[in-house]
């Protein structure tokens, strides 16, 4: 019985992340509800709300799994992204990866935002939200070891933040992520210079 409950979990977990996906490449962030994901999927409401506690829940687990194996190639890939690559050379490539992912799924980036910032009791501030801690504290990482004579922690933010941005997702959304991920490492190689950031090809 007990297997049978947990096979019954699962499934639903799929059901519910697929409507969710499937909902976010139809309509706008806003009118994707969890009463609209619920009975896209099939299940009860409750059941949405036992398994991911809220509609950023929901959000933030769809997020997780496109940052998983980000996360994966950062920690154990081959360099620039993954380890053995200088420092600047790391960060372009990860700030190109994060650019594909954000367009790759720019539906879900701003419906992700979008619920956080709708959430009571200052659910809406980025420090709270575990993607964004994690990505920066690389990006901060790497800049501390390019170039250590530099405020990394509030670097980081200053690029990572950019992506949040109105402007940003709209280029992200038209298609330009080539053009913003190009801009991007203009900007780490400008920041990074002093240090002996990696030259653009």
């Amino acid at each position: 019985m007990e297997r049978r409950e947990r096979a019954d979990a699962a499934r639903n977990r799929r059901a519910i992340l697929a409507a969710a996906e499937a909902l976010l490449r139809e309509h706008p962030p806003g009118e994707v509800s969890v009463e609209r994901v619920a009975a896209a999927a099939g299940v009860g409401k409750g059941t949405v709300f036992h398994r991911f506690g809220s509609r950023v829940g929901l959000m933030q687990e769809l997020m997780t799994e496109r940052a998983r194996a980000l996360e994966q190639a950062v920690m154990e890939g081959p360099p620039p992204l993954g380890p053995g690559a200088p420092a600047g050379e790391r960060l372009v490539a990860f700030l190109d990866a994060v650019v594909a992912m954000a367009a790759g799924n720019a539906g879900l980036m701003a419906a992700h935002e979008h619920a956080r910032l709708t959430q009571k009791a200052g659910g809406g501030s980025r420090l709270a939200n575990p993607i964004y801690v994690a990505w920066h504290e690389h990006i901060s990482g790497l800049i501390a070891e390019a170039r250590p004579d530099l405020d990394a922690e509030l670097a980081g933010h200053v690029l990572l933040g950019t992506l949040h941005t109105e402007p940003i997702s709209g280029l992200l959304l038209g298609g330009e992520s080539a053009r913003v991920a190009a801009t991007l490492g203009d900007l780490v190689r400008g920041l990074l210079s002093e240090g002996g950031g990696p030259p653009r090809e």
